[in-house]
């Protein structure tokens, strides 16, 4: 995907985010937020898939199967957090989503903030 698309693509995403925040605000689980994402993602015509399985292996053995939040338009994981901070172990959670995937950009979203907290990885 071209930067520009990706960009705009990403720009939705947030902005999709930012229209649940600003509507809802933070104290809600992440399945509400999930919920909600996915209705201001379908009002913009964005494609998605909800909780989406990946299989985890160690050389060449399953070790089970993750699912995760959202992934956007095939490109895009996205994880959704109602935590009071994203932090390291979030970010290397992501990390290991967009290896196991063979994806480059993922963004935490966490909504437990006064202001949407967003933190782009790129691998």
């Amino acid at each position: 995907m071209a930067y520009e698309e990706l960009s705009d693509l990403t720009r939705d995403i947030i902005g999709s985010a930012i229209e649940v925040h600003k509507t809802i605000g933070p104290g809600f689980t992440e399945k509400i937020y999930s919920r909600a994402l996915q209705l201001e993602l379908q009002k913009r015509e964005v494609p998605f898939h909800v909780e989406q399985s990946i299989r985890i292996k160690y050389k060449g053995q399953l070790l089970g199967i993750h699912r995760l939040d959202l992934v956007i338009k095939d490109t895009v994981v996205v994880e959704l957090k109602a935590v009071y901070q994203i932090n390291n172990f979030h970010i290397a959670q992501m990390l290991s989503y967009l290896k196991a995937t063979d994806k480059r950009l993922g963004l935490i979203l966490n909504f437990s903030r006064a202001k949407l907290e967003v933190k782009r990885v790129v691998l």
